[in-house]
């Protein structure tokens, strides 16, 4: 049985079937909308769900314990869903500003004329969306720096491309590990929620039904990525890492997964950059395609 509105419960393995069908139906565009997001960032967020009718409904908490709710998910109209929702939120949990986080255009779209809601861009939430195409070609100058960097990679090192799967996975923990040592990721709140939401992964890769490569350099892995369909044209690219030492190997990482992992879609998404500068600036160089904009909205 699903929980049935008001009656959240949280997050669980078990619920990857059902929430990633109603997900998959609805063709999403902004990366917080996919199960493995939900699932693995479901601590830091104290994600929880329920079904209200024929949409999905997910409640989600501040630092502050403050409840909120993530865009919900169905067929139909949402304008009375979230007016409902953002009325319980006040009400029932007592939300001195209640609203909903990571909207999508689609939703803005069907809540915009109405004189009930307040709606603003998140930019620090915006989805970076390329085209698969260009993040393997690299062509221009546009992508020259990106280029040069992936050049000096294959010029210096020998390496192998390979999947993800059941027996490289310890390696990849192990090179997370180390990265987070370099990254002082104890010192971090966000890369130690980060570094949680990475063991997640790894811990339930099979479960979750997502996909990874591996480049190992004289037998030694040296980075991993983890995706997997956002939608039928994208796919999203929830982990990243590489050793920081070896130059041009997140060029490398980024450029042979495209190639080879990503042959049949259109756009690549690799998700926001929560406002952190250096994280935009990178994002940035790659030239992306489009934003894919999230907003922020709440009552009047």
């Amino acid at each position: 049985m699903h929980p049935v509105f008001p009656n959240f419960k949280p997050i669980e393995l078990e619920d990857r079937d059902v929430i990633h069908e109603i997900i998959w139906g609805y063709q999403p565009e902004i990366s917080k909308l996919c199960f493995a997001n939900l699932y693995n960032w479901r601590h830091h967020y104290s994600v929880q769900w329920c079904m209200y009718k024929d949409t999905l409904l997910l409640l989600a908490s501040s630092k502050e314990g403050e409840a909120y709710a993530f865009p919900p998910v169905g067929s139909g109209s949402r304008v009375d869903v979230v007016h409902m929702l953002l009325q319980w939120l006040r009400n029932e949990k007592q939300s001195p500003n209640p609203c909903i986080e990571r909207a999508d255009r689609r939703l803005v779209e069907e809540l915009e004329g109405s004189p009930d809601f307040s709606i603003e861009p998140q930019r620090g939430h915006h989805d970076y969306v390329y085209l698969r195409e260009a993040l393997v070609v690299l062509s221009g100058r546009k992508h020259h720096s990106k280029k040069n960097h992936l050049n000096a990679f294959r010029k210096n090192y020998r390496f192998t491309y390979a999947p993800l799967d059941e027996t490289n996975i310890e390696a990849c923990r192990e090179l997370a590990s180390a990265w987070c040592m370099m990254k002082r990721c104890s010192d971090d709140m966000s890369l130690t929620s980060e570094r949680k939401a990475v063991n997640e992964a790894l811990a339930n890769f099979s479960a979750l039904k997502l996909m990874g490569v591996v480049i190992l350099i004289e037998g030694n892995l040296e980075a991993f990525s983890i995706g997997e369909l956002l939608n039928k044209d994208t796919a999203v690219v929830h982990i990243e890492k590489a050793n920081p030492g070896i130059r041009g190997l997140y060029a490398a990482i980024n450029q042979q997964c495209c190639e080879y992992a990503w042959g049949d879609v259109t756009y690549i998404n690799r998700e926001q950059d929560l406002g952190e500068e250096g994280i935009r600036k990178a994002k940035l160089t790659y030239n992306p395609h489009h934003l894919a904009e999230n907003f922020i909205v709440s009552l009047v």
